[in-house]
């Protein structure tokens, strides 16, 4: 298991984030195949900390990541980054649930990402080493990535989304179907990385995730953000009828 704070100084030197900016969506539209998705979606994210976007299947929650990372773009509206509507490319590092990787080894898959990401040649020994040890994957380093287990190639995934030196990190369900083990490691980078300056926004609907990782919590339902709070007191009083029935489990219908 990791340490939660024990090296993040040591690390620093090999592992550095850059600081993000206010992120703002207004009056966001969008439709796919004459279906509505988001109407007159607007969503203020400060630029620090983890926010956790949860919100029943089908909300739109995992496509607000997909346009914060210019994935996608909206029929009307925009994403403003600081003000400015230019999509901060190079600064966003994303995590989707399946994770797909090189047919290279561990060292090598994060090697590729820091050299997609500019790093030069010679600092990328180095940097890798950094990653690695953020990630608890040293002595996996020469393995073959397709041949780690579920975990331990999200893990690897995530690593590699933070070979660009982000200052944003979207994690759509980075955990989902991984065992409580696998989880905490997953946990536990997001946190650090937090600790960092890296500005971290997660799609999930574990409770349990949102409790122990986020700073705050938008809750997401047929394309409209229903609450924003922080999220001790959104899991213990949330303000919409429709979040409080969605953390006590019933199906959200209206």
């Amino acid at each position: 298991m990791l340490k939660m704070n024990s090296d993040l100084a040591l690390l620093a030197p090999r592992v550095s984030f850059s600081a993000f900016m206010p992120i703002r969506l207004e009056n966001i539209h969008l439709a796919f195949a004459r279906r509505e998705i988001f109407s007159n979606l607007n969503l203020e994210i400060g630029a620090q900390g983890i926010t956790a976007i949860m919100g029943p299947n089908g909300a739109g929650k995992s496509l607000i990541l997909r346009l914060l990372a210019g994935l996608i773009e909206a029929a009307q509206g925009r994403v403003l980054y600081n003000g400015k509507p230019e999509v901060p490319h190079g600064q966003i590092g994303f995590v989707f649930q399946r994770p797909v990787l090189l047919r290279r080894s561990v060292q090598d898959n994060v090697m590729h990402a820091l050299a997609v990401a500019g790093v030069a040649r010679a600092e990328r020994p180095f940097r890798t080493q950094g990653l690695l040890e953020l990630g608890g994957m040293e002595h996996l380093a020469k393995s073959p990535a397709r041949k780690l287990s579920g975990g331990e190639q999200q893990r690897l995934t995530l690593l590699r989304a933070l070979a660009c030196n982000p200052g944003l990190l979207l994690l759509d369900e980075p955990s989902a179907s991984l065992d409580p083990q696998a989880t905490a490691l997953i946990e536990n980078i997001v946190l650090r990385a937090s600790q960092c300056g890296v500005k971290v926004i997660i799609v999930t609907h574990d409770q349990g995730q949102a409790a122990r990782v986020a700073d705050e919590v938008a809750f997401v339902h047929k394309g409209q953000v229903l609450d924003i709070e922080s999220t001790e007191s959104f899991l213990n009083n949330p303000q919409s009828r429709l979040a409080k029935a969605y953390l006590a489990g019933a199906l959200l219908i209206d």
